[in-house]
């Protein structure tokens, strides 16, 4: 028999607590346990001496049974006993001998624990015995079980519960065994039940004992159920009346479980299902059982008359007033599950109870808090309605018509139901939501079965308008989708198309939307294969043209809107379209593939910046095709030939991310992996490899190396299938083939290796380091770098050098790059590495140990890393004996070792030797830190030695360690060393302010040690010690500790010390202490002193552990330190849940209750740090609380949640020092506990208290609670809707239904409604003095997060109805933001059909004249109010307003509020905002006829207005003086630009375009000017289209607005406008006018030619680099100029004075140094006069300007941000075609690819020009470096070493992270050689240039080489940096130097 894999008693228990379907869990074959004396006296009595054949040889079978150890044994010979057992005929003689046989297989069976296969094969041969052998069988196995029942010991219990439920699983005899004992049975049920109850009440604290006692419990409730359904009919008859006093108590029992929430859910749910089968068992199946479950479903005893009176007895109990809710819930569980719902229902109380059921559960819904809970209701729902669906299938009998009317869509019930979909379809429970989805499902099929014969959708008006109703809902709705799916499932895609046909294209749109995309994938799945389903249906048998036909239809619905969008959108909407859509679509039609490749090549859709393209939408479609197995394998040729190889290669160096990686994953993915690597296959990725690893986007590194992973998983298995085909006798041709696949796989490996090895060089970027490593380590799993006989063996590609450069790799600051390095290092051949010789591994400890204690944080992450590389080598320990004598430390001996040691062994004595080592090392500077920590901090920082301590524990087993009192005395040292190190710099991060090492605080100890850390600081009055570095004396510290590290001595006079060094060092080592010690405590095996395990770590040890955490996150104020403490007090607290000991299982409870009495207690005078958010208290309380089983009750979160919350509140006696800090404390802890993810769902009940402490905590007068009830506000608000989905923050994917708020936090409704109520009663008030609620912004801001579900019914009893009136009433506040937040929070409450109503009567509010006592905040706040309706109406409605809703008339009756009647500006503006909103729009909300009427008042208005009468100056004269002049423009920009032609044609509109441009205020001026650049750039977008659609040329023409006086006007403001910013606009403006068509320039009345504006406009551009806007704009339209100038008389160009200054303007605006808005600018210039200027062979700009343009373009193209790179490589797109070669013609390449072309092209250019002498000779500048940067390296190089630098802390190096100057001078290198061999280049003499070149070539290089020789060993650990660029400088002179040989 197979074995199959063992799970304990207590996983599989645990199985079933966690997840309500119990998975199936296979148990592991385990041999008979039995105690000795029973197993010897069963062999004696199966002893037979002979004869008696066939009982015999069963007494033998069973007796070898017996005697066996091997469990799979065991079972075939209880197979064989089976069969012999079988065989046996009556007349067998021997009774006794029978007997024993039977015995003995009864005894192991009730021995066996439960699961045990041995355990089914003994109940298999049990139940084949003959039938005169039955009774024997049953009476045996009864006593067996009667002994197991009888055993008293508690321990047992569990075994036998599970003995019982066995006999019931398939095993009819031991069924007749239960029913024999039934009793015995159900008295042992309620007597464990009783035991487990009563030691429930005292394991409190004890986590994992509770959980444990309650997986048994559960089991005792599930056999219960178990054998009450099997055994009805014993209990019915005789037995009954024995029976009913143990059935009486078991009822008993589970109403003690049902009612004490101390049980977990799953334990009070089977506990219903109980309850419900034991009343059906004693009742019978009658309208009775229905009438007593109703009553306890009500909890009414009246209808428990008709139960017998033991029963009603123990149901009154359960009727108790005050029960739990969830009893309820459970019992509705029980009747669904117990009842039988199949067919007529017997009686009138049936059918009560089945509707009584749903309404009990949405009375729950209301008033539950749990996530759980919730989850239970929404499953009972759906069973609910499943029993509803079977009650509907009673076959042949009528559906009584109460029950059908009451299941029909649109009755009471079903709207009911609806809420609570549309209420919980968004839960944040997954779960939740599935089955929201079933029980919408099961509603419409109710409908259906309710109304036979099911009517079509239209015809049916529940269904169409519950379609309509859903299809208007927001699709941001993730609950409407599922839904729909349901529709589409029951009534066709077909329904939902013709409600909504742009269905498709809406549904593609949405895909971009990472929260949406699967829900909207699966909803378009649903959609298309119906689609076609019934597409085809239709087509059906009209031949062969109608499926032509149907299926071009079924194309243009789905494939069309899916490549137009493709083609079209970004790309980073489009990625989820190939994850979630694009398989799918093709997974229904394959041959789509077909349409799409051809229409993508034929018809490609037109493309927009930054989209894929039709290349990437066409690798997109293949890729995702080839994925399903839809394209042809290679055998056919590339892909069946679909696509030729030149597109792929244009792809797989595209400029977008995602083409390269579509493109590449079409290369290397493939539907089977053992599918062969074609040659084209291999030679593409040596195409794509080599420009690619250098990938800056993290997402496409880990993209590459999973497809290139792939790709070398198909090489290996294919390689195993060649191999194993070459064995077999086949025809040579064929022999010969795969011997040349098996050549060429190998040689492209070998390739591969080489490639990524050859790239780890000294200047390597870090992404380009790390990609390569990725793909060693790949190819290390994959193959092999051994040097042995393997095919693929690597190992021979690996050179010492590669290997060096993988060990310099572990240098790297980067964390990734130093693990995949030293990962690598492991798998590279020993021979390479070079660390077994020990001289090398000598040289790499002194490297790690000098790292260990250097005072740059990352150098200790590298030692631990170096340490890690050198545990495995066997000559450490001798090395480290070596260090030890140099360092003259005290090292104990190492323990004796066997001559051949394994590998084990080896590692552990050399993590013992190292700790040891480290620990003396760091014992030693612990002590000479106390002495002096300043010295610590400069020379030997403490952290170093103790990260790498714990670093060599991680890499140790710890369970199986051998010389554990070494160990054990190990440990106990470094536990004492952690408390000194803690000790001596403590005293810094617990001051409280640490940052700046200020002793202020009052405690005398604290303050004493700050006084002796600044002691040593003079003066101690200034503070220049904090800015910047101070040497310190050294003679007046102890010269016995003056040991120091050299490369910190700074020439023995002192130490460089920062007081950041002092913090660093300090945290830091904080830091390392708490990670040592938690991993102590987590990882080593406890050492208990009661047996003889072979612990570690003593108990005594892990609490003294414990209670140092708790004082480090209660004192400490660093964040840093209490941080990490608290990753280590997280792995303490784990480990104590995890340990057998009971006291230590109970720590976390009394730590926890602890520090709950202290924070009540705490006042100014506490320990307890109460500003920094409570510093570690909330990470202490979390750390205590995580460590709570998920599975258990949670008491002590409920208990900790229940006790803060009562603090947080606001204290009954008022606002004391001893009520504020507890307070504060509470709500900081609340705040961490809301955040705290692993607490998930359980802190969801206690939200609305939190919430409720949040907005009382306003009303405090301490600023403190205030300012901690804003952070605990912000926390709910993210933790209620979730974090920000989208950057507007007001959008509705923010946001949530009121319903659903309120449904899930039912406390808030009267609290925010009673809150609101006193908080608007405060705004309005007759003095005129401001009155501000403290809470009133938060209520809003709360209430402007809800809208109304267009599916709210009126009656509901959580509507936002009562809201309304006091939000409106906020309106009226004295406070500008409160009556904008009042109009914000007014719409969500308003229905959009509710709209025009509300304005109307909003409107009416309005004064209609003007007035005395007019109150300005009242009408401001109502126009403000009606503003954002009137908006949020224009965004959702898309419908203009009912005709008659007096809005019009409304406005025009107020008028005056927008003329000069009315003295309050902000109002005017108000009210002109309000016009706009109604007239701008180009379809108004209102009919014709009522807007022109409007436009024309408001037109009067604008023209006697200040902006426009020439009689009154509009200069702002109060408050709200400049927004109104805005609101004003606002009209006349409508009037003049946006819309001219609604609005009185091109005469007014002329007029106010000029008085806007001539405004005094610039504020107008610029929102003038960004109207006309908004309204440009769409007249360019619309051209672009029409262009597009008819195939034509565009010609710009002016549009009918922009009259000339207006050009002119802009003209002479671009050359006299003073503000930056709308001088930035209007050169905008004037670059998007003159891009088409030469302007003419004017300056007032006098016409300047073009050369003069360019002299003008360049003066502008170089003295405006204050402004990134403006030079930007400068510059970008000088450029325009200078291209249309060169294009118009190239030949003259260079005559134009400017150009130059222009070139120079150009290359300063390329610098590293710019900002990235200033490079993209640059980048968009030089890639606009590529053709006119760079390439010319006119040469228009001279020589010297166009290498300085060429070179600063190469500079972008190197630059780190992305964006400016691939900006920079679109200038491949404007290269003349004759000029590049194939590859790479008109493509958008990647900045790698477009590097390497270009700077090809600019030597091809060189010799077209005739200038290659000079052009050389430039390049080979270029190729040396910046001279003064070299001055000054040369200079330093010279200096003695250490002495040249100041040594700082955070060292940053380079900026650029991503170029590679190396690389850079290779290629320049290679492409200068091949342009010095080219053919017929004219080399004129340059003897005299080339010689001072020469001359500093070499000097430079002999400078470098010297710089190098004088850098101590190994400077690739040492001095990096430094290192890193004497290579780079030294390889840029020896390129130079050979370049300039060849020159001569």
């Amino acid at each position: 028999m197979k074995k199959t894999p063992f799970i304990c008693k207590c996983d599989v228990i645990k199985g079933t607590v966690m997840v309500v379907k119990k998975k199936k869990t296979a148990a592991k074959v385990q041999a008979v346990v039995l105690d000795e004396e029973k197993l010897h006296g069963l062999i004696a009595s199966l002893s037979v001496d002979g004869g008696q054949e066939g009982l015999g040889q069963l007494a033998r079978t069973l007796q070898a049974c017996l005697e066996l150890s091997e469990p799979v044994q065991q079972i075939q010979l209880v197979k064989k006993a089976g069969s012999q057992l079988e065989a046996l005929s009556e007349q067998e003689p021997d009774g006794a001998l029978l007997q024993a046989c039977l015995h003995a297989l009864a005894l192991v069976y009730t021995s066996l624990q439960a699961k045990n296969p041995l355990r089914r094969a003994i109940a298999s041969a049990l139940s084949s015995a003959p039938a005169w052998m039955q009774e024997p069988a049953l009476g045996t196995l009864s006593a067996c079980l009667s002994d197991c029942l009888s055993d008293p010991a508690s321990e047992r219990y569990p075994h036998a519960m599970d003995t019982v439920a066995a006999c019931l699983d398939s095993f009819p005899l031991g069924e007749r065994c239960i029913n024999k004992l039934l009793p015995e049975v159900l008295q042992f049920i309620h007597k464990g039940l009783s035991e487990y109850l009563h030691l429930n009440s005292g394991l409190t604290g004890r986590h994992i004992a509770q959980a444990q006692l309650m997986q048994s419990c559960l089991a005792a409730v599930k056999t219960s159920v178990l054998v009450i359904q099997r055994c009805q009919e014993t209990m019915g008859g005789s037995l009954r009346a024995e029976l009913e006093d143990t059935l009486s108590r078991l009822l008993g029992c589970y109403t003690h479980i049902l009612t004490d929430e101390e049980f977990v859910q799953s334990v009070q749910s089977t506990a219903g299902l109980a309850v419900v089968l034991l009343i059906r068992s004693v009742m019978g199946c009658g309208d009775e059982v229905a009438s007593v479950v109703c009553s306890l479903l009500r909890s009414s005893p009246p209808g428990l008359d008709s139960a017998p009176r033991w029963l009603k007895q123990r149901c009154e109990g359960l009727c108790a007033g005050g029960r739990p809710a969830g009893v309820s819930l459970y019992l509705c569980h029980g009747a669904l599950a117990m009842l039988s719902w199949r067919g007529a229902l017997p009686g009138p109380q049936w059918e009560e109870l089945l509707l009584l059921v749903p309404n009990t559960l949405l009375d729950l819904d209301v008033s539950i808090k749990e996530s759980s809970t919730a989850m239970v209701v929404a499953r009972v729902l759906t069973l609910w309605s499943s029993a509803a669906l079977d009650c509907l299938q009673a076959g042949g009998q009528p559906c009584p018509p109460r029950l059908r009317r009451s299941l029909s869509g649109g009755s009471e019930l079903q709207r009911h139901l609806l809420e609570h979909i549309y209420s919980h379809w968004e839960h944040p429970l997954d779960g939740v939501r599935h089955q929201t989805r079933s029980l919408f499902r099961n509603l419409l099929l109710l409908h259906q079965r309710a109304n036979p014969p099911a009517p079509d959708p239209p015809e049916d008006p529940y269904v169409s308008e519950l379609t309509r109703s859903l299809l208007g809902l927001e699709w941001h709705m993730r609950g409407k989708y599922g839904s729909l799916g349901c529709l589409v499932e029951l009534y066709g895609a077909g329904h939902l198309l013709a409600v909504q046909p742009q269905l498709p294209s809406h549904l593609v749109g949405l895909m971009g939307d990472q929260n949406l995309a699967p829900y909207a994938s699966d909803l378009l799945e649903r959609l298309f294969v119906s689609h076609k389903a019934q597409l085809a249906d239709e087509a059906g048998a009209a031949g062969e043209a109608a499926t032509r036909d149907w299926m071009e239809r079924w194309h243009q619905t789905w494939v069309t809107p899916l490549l137009r969008v493709l083609c079209r959108a970004r790309l980073d909407q489009t990625t989820y379209i190939l994850d979630y859509f694009l398989p799918k679509l093709l997974r229904c039609s394959p041959s789509s593939l077909a349409h799409m490749v051809q229409a993508l090549q034929d018809t490609a859709p037109p493309c927009h910046a930054g989209s894929r393209g039709a290349l990437g939408a066409l690798m997109t479609c293949l890729r995702a095709a080839k994925a399903q197995g839809v394209v042809p394998s290679s055998k056919e040729g590339l892909w069946g030939g679909l696509v030729p190889l030149s597109l792929l290669q244009r792809a797989l160096v595209h400029k977008h991310d995602q083409v390269r990686m579509d493109a590449l994953g079409l290369v290397c993915e493939s539907h089977r992996s053992t599918e062969a690597v074609s040659s084209q296959e291999m030679e593409l990725v040596r195409h794509f490899l080599p420009p690619n690893l250098n990938s800056q986007a993290p997402g496409v590194r880990q993209q590459t190396v999973s497809l290139l992973k792939k790709l070398l998983c198909r090489l290996k298995d294919s390689a195993v299938l060649l191999q194993r085909r070459l064995i077999q006798e086949r025809e040579q041709e064929q022999r010969d083939g795969d011997q040349r696949t098996l050549r060429q796989y190998k040689e492209f490996l070998r390739w591969l290796c080489v490639t990524l090895l050859e790239v780890l060089l000294p200047g390597s970027s870090f992404s380009k380091c790390l990609t390569s490593l990725h793909l060693l380590c790949l190819l290390g799993e994959f193959f092999t770098f051994s040097t042995g006989p393997d095919v693929f063996a690597l190992g021979e590609a690996v050179t010492s050098a590669h290997a060096q450069n993988v060990l310099y790799c572990v240098a790297s600051n980067f964390l990734e790059v130093k693990q995949l390095a030293a990962t690598l290092l492991r798998q590279l051949p020993p021979s390479a590495v070079g660390l077994q010789v020990p001289e090398r591994t000598l040289s790499v400890l002194q490297a790690a140990l000098d790292l260990s204690t250097s005072t740059k944080p990352f150098d200790s992450v590298t030692a631990a890393h170096l340490l890690h590389l050198l545990l495995r080598q066997p000559d450490l320990g001798a090395a480290l004996l070596h260090c030890a004598r140099e360092q003259g430390l005290e090292v104990p001996p190492p323990p004796s070792t066997p001559t051949q040691p394994s590998e084990g062994a080896v590692l552990e004595l050399n993590a013992l030797a190292a700790v040891q080592f480290l620990l003396r090392c760091l014992q030693s500077e612990v002590s000479r830190s106390e002495s002096s920590l300043l010295q610590a901090a400069a020379s030997y920082p403490l952290y170093g030695r103790a990260h790498c301590i714990t670093a060599v524990l991680q890499h140790l087993n710890t369970e199986s360690l051998s010389h554990t009192e070494q160990w054990r005395c190990v440990v106990s040292e470094l536990v004492a060393v952690c408390y000194r190190m803690s000790d001596v710099v403590s005293p810094v991060v617990q001051s409280s302010s640490p940052e700046g090492l200020i002793p202020m605080d009052t405690d005398s100890e604290t303050s004493a040690g700050l006084q002796r850390i600044l002691q040593e600081i003079q003066p101690r009055d200034t503070n220049d010690f904090f800015t910047s570095a101070r040497e310190l004396n050294t003679e007046r510290m102890d010269d016995r500790h003056s040991t120091r590290t050299p490369t910190l001595n700074t020439g023995g006079e002192g130490y460089r010390v920062t007081a950041q060094m002092v913090l660093v060092c300090c945290w830091r080592s904080m830091k390392e202490v708490a990670m040592l010690l938690g991993q102590l405590c987590q990882s080593l095996p406890l050492h208990c002193t009661t047996d003889t395990h072979s612990g570690l770590i003593t108990e005594e040890q892990v609490e003294g552990v414990g209670l140092y955490f708790r004082q480090q996150l209660l004192q400490s104020r660093h964040r840093g330190a209490f941080e990490l403490a608290y990753v280590g007090f997280v792995r303490l607290t784990d480990m104590l849940c995890r340990s057998g000991s009971p006291a230590l299982q109970q720590l976390p409870a009394r730590w926890l209750s602890e520090v709950l009495e202290e924070v009540k207690s705490s006042d100014p005078s506490s320990k307890l740090c109460a500003t920094r958010r409570s510093a570690g208290i909330p990470f202490y309380v979390q750390a205590l609380l995580s460590s709570e089983p998920k599975s258990s009750s949670c008491s002590l979160l409920k208990m900790t949640m229940r006790e803060l919350i009562s603090l947080a509140g606001p204290s009954a006696i008022g606002t004391t020092d001893s009520s504020t800090v507890p307070q504060v404390h509470a709500l900081n802890i609340l705040r961490a506990l809301y955040r705290d993810t692993r607490l998930g769902e359980n802190v969801i009940p206690f939200v609305s208290d939190g919430m409720q402490a949040a907005v009382l905590g306003f009303t405090s007068p301490v600023w403190a609670v205030r300012n901690s009830s804003t952070l605990l506000f912000s926390t709910l608000i993210t933790r209620i809707f979730g974090v920000k989905k989208g950057k507007d923050e007001h959008s509705k994917k923010n946001r949530m239904t009121g319903r659903e708020f309120f449904t899930r936090f039912p406390a808030l409704y009267p609290f925010l409604l009673n809150q609101l109520e006193e908080a608007a009663a405060t705004v309005e008030s007759g003095s005129g003095q401001v009155k501000l609620h403290p809470s009133l912004f938060l209520l809003l801001l709360v209430l402007s997060r809800l809208y109304p579900s267009p599916m709210d019914g009126s009656s509901s009893p959580l509507g936002l109805a009562p809201f309304m009136p006091f939000i409106i009433r906020c309106g009226r506040s004295a406070v500008y933001r409160t009556r904008e937040m009042a109009a914000r929070a007014l719409v969500p409450f308003v229905l959009v059909t509710q709209v025009p109503s509300t304005v109307h009567k909003l409107l009416q509010e309005l004064p209609e004249q003007p007035a005395a006592g007019i109150q300005h905040n009242h009408v401001h706040g109502t126009l403000l109010q009606v503003l954002f309706l009137l908006r949020s109406y224009q965004t959702d409605s898309h419908r203009p307003l009912p005709a008659g809703s007096g809005i019009t008339e409304g406005l025009r009756g107020s008028m005056w509020l927008a003329s000069r009647q009315n003295g309050c500006e902000v109002t005017r503006g108000a009210f002109l905002d309000v016009l706009v909103c109604l007239c701008g729009p180009r379809v108004s909300l209102l009919d014709d006829t009522e807007v022109c009427d409007l436009r024309r008042e408001a037109l009067s208005v604008l023209t006697a207005s200040e902006l426009v009468a020439s009689d009154s100056p509009a200069s702002s004269r109060g408050p709200g003086g400049t927004q109104y002049l805005l609101s004003l423009a606002r009209v006349a920009l409508s009037a003049a630009v946006d819309v001219p032609e609604l609005w009185g044609g091109p005469r007014p509109s002329g007029r106010l375009l000029r008085c806007l441009l001539q405004c005094p205020q610039y504020e107008v001026r610029e929102l003038a000017l960004e109207g006309v650049l908004k309204r440009l750039q769409e007249e360019e977008e619309e051209e672009e289209e029409e262009e597009e659609q008819k195939r034509r040329r565009r010609r710009w023409r002016r549009p009918e607005w922009l009259d000339e006086t207006t050009l002119s006007n802009l003209t002479a403001l671009a050359l006299h406008e003073t503000h930056p910013r709308c001088l930035a606009k209007v050169l905008t403006v004037l670059r998007v006018l003159s891009s088409s068509a030469a302007l003419e320039w004017r300056d007032g009345p006098r016409r300047l030619s073009r050369e003069d504006a360019l002299q003008r406009l360049l003066a502008l551009a170089q003295s405006s680099a204050h402004s990134v806007e403006l030079h930007c704009a400068a510059l970008t339209l000088v450029s325009q100029l200078v291209v249309q100038l060169v294009n118009s008389d190239p030949q003259g160009a260079s005559a134009v004075v400017g150009l130059a200054e222009w070139g120079s303007l150009v290359c300063s605006c390329c610098g590293e140094e710019q900002p990235v808005e200033v490079k993209l600018m640059a980048a968009e210039v030089l890639v606009s006069c590529t053709a006119t200027v760079l390439t010319s062979t006119l040469l228009p700009l001279g020589l010297s300007t166009s290498l300085s343009l060429w070179r600063s373009l190469f500079t972008l193209l190197q630059d780190e941000d992305q964006d400016v790179r691939d900006s920079a490589s679109d200038f491949i797109c404007n290269v003349p075609a004759p000029l590049l070669s194939i590859d790479v013609t008109g493509a958008s390449v990647c900045p790698a690819v477009a590097l390497d072309a270009g700077v090809g092209l600019l030597c091809r250019l060189l010799e077209l020009w005739g200038r290659t002498a000079e052009g050389v000779l430039a390049l080979t500048e270029w190729l040396l470096g910046d001279k003064e940067a070299g001055e000054y390296l040369a200079a330093a190089a010279d200096e003695a070493p250490g002495l040249d630098e100041e040594d700082f802390l955070f060292e940053k190096g380079d900026l650029n992270l991503w170029a590679e100057p190396v690389q850079w001078a290779k290629l320049l290198h290679g492409h200068v050689c091949s342009l010095i061999r080219a053919p017929g280049a004219a080399w004129p003499d340059q003897g005299p240039r080339i010689h001072p070149l020469l001359t500093r070539a070499r000097a430079q290089a002999l400078s470098s080489q010297r710089g190098l020789d004088s850098l101590p060993a190994l400077p690739q650990f040492s001095s990096a940096m430094e290192h890193a660029r004497l290579v780079l400088r030294l390889q840029r002179a020896t390129l130079a130097v050979d370049v300039l040989d060849r020159l001569r």
